[in-house]
């Protein structure tokens, strides 16, 4: 375990941290990518992580950032939204079936073709909610590091080549007016940032993914919808954001993972090109189902980074609450079924240890 940082050392950290970011948050956007501020600042931050360099955010402008990011995604919640809600449960029944076959085929592949032991290829196969996922695998026989490196790999790859994919796409949907600004600004400005942090505060105690900035976003959203406020955000907030999302998305691996992402790469990458095309089929049929935009199912269905896609969704005129909403009932589905699928998983290792023992 890493010692904590002096706060000269801490200060030292976060502007080295800040820099790195920045530069290629910058390098993005010069060349021209696509969402550079995300991409550029987690491709640079990565790097720099493997490298070894100590990577370093506050936990308070980590939740500052999220209820931040919370509040502008809900603003782009609008009445003619909820007229949306209707067509929602075929999506979800969709969502359903995306979650058990990219499970299902990732975990066959780990299982019978690399000989993975059931439980660590479980908790590799699940797609998304990977604190809950790592809590839950903590309290088995599960590989944690493999586990860790699978994840993380598909993480990076989902954010690095999904956002291109969705540059294109966005270019077509249908876009979201965001609000313009008001006459009461002062006092519509307190209204939301109060609602935003009450909701981030219900969010957090709800312990659910990304709960700081949902209950942000669906407080914020509340407000917008009610007519409380109307005042414009400014997207340079989302910008800053995306650049600290990069900063968390980056740092989740470090110099101590470099011989296991060498030994476990050909395995997460063959693990990630299944499972997304898995998901993508499922993608398909939502939106043959539901006559959703593509840009807007993709969003929805992608498996993982609730916080990230959100904000993307924002960024490209596509409506967040339905991204955000099917982001929290995947967690749910997972949070519900794993324990028990854990528990028969657990048995089938121990009987295969006990038949390897005999034999």
């Amino acid at each position: 375990m890493s010692r904590p940082l002096s706060l000269k050392n801490s200060l030292f950290a976060l502007l080295l941290t800040f820099l790195i970011a920045g530069a290629g948050a910058a390098i993005a956007y010069l060349i021209g990518l696509p969402i550079p501020f995300l991409l550029g600042s987690m491709c640079s931050v990565t790097i720099a992580s493997l490298s070894g360099v100590r990577i370093y955010l506050p936990v308070w402008l980590r939740n500052a950032v999220f209820i931040m990011l919370g509040i502008q995604a809900g603003s782009g919640v609008r009445p003619e939204t909820l007229s949306q809600i209707g067509e929602w449960p075929v999506s979800f029944l969709l969502l359903f079936v995306m979650l058990v076959t990219v499970t299902g085929c990732t975990f066959m592949l780990l299982r019978y073709v690399f000989r993975w032991d059931a439980q660590t290829a479980f908790f590799s196969s699940l797609p998304g909610a990977l604190s809950f996922v790592m809590a839950a695998a903590s309290e088995t026989r599960a590989d944690l590091v493999k586990i860790t490196i699978i994840q993380t790999v598909r993480l990076l790859l989902l954010i690095g080549l999904l956002a291109p994919v969705l540059n294109v796409l966005g270019q077509s949907a249908p876009h979201i007016d965001f609000v313009a600004s008001s006459a009461n600004m002062q006092r519509e400005w307190l209204a939301l940032f109060v609602a935003g942090c009450a909701g981030a505060l219900v969010g957090h105690y709800s312990r659910l993914p990304g709960g700081m900035m949902l209950g942000a976003l669906l407080a914020s959203a509340l407000v917008y919808v009610t007519g409380v406020v109307s005042v414009r955000v400014p997207p340079e907030m989302a910008d800053f954001g995306m650049v600290i999302l990069g900063v968390l998305i980056g740092s989740r691996v470090d110099a101590r993972h470099r011989g296991a992402i060498l030994n476990y790469l050909p395995v997460a990458l063959l693990a990630f090109v299944i499972g997304t095309a898995t998901a993508s089929a499922v993608c398909v049929l939502a939106w043959l189902a539901t006559g959703l935009h593509p840009a807007q199912i993709a969003l929805a269905f992608a498996p993982g980074a609730l916080e990230a896609l959100t904000v993307i969704a924002f960024s490209l005129g596509v409506d967040p609450a339905y991204v955000a909403s099917h982001h929290v009932v995947r967690f749910m589905m997972i949070a519900i079924f794993v324990p028990f699928l854990a528990r028969s998983l657990k048995k089938m290792d121990e009987k295969q240890t006990a038949a390897q023992v005999e034999f």
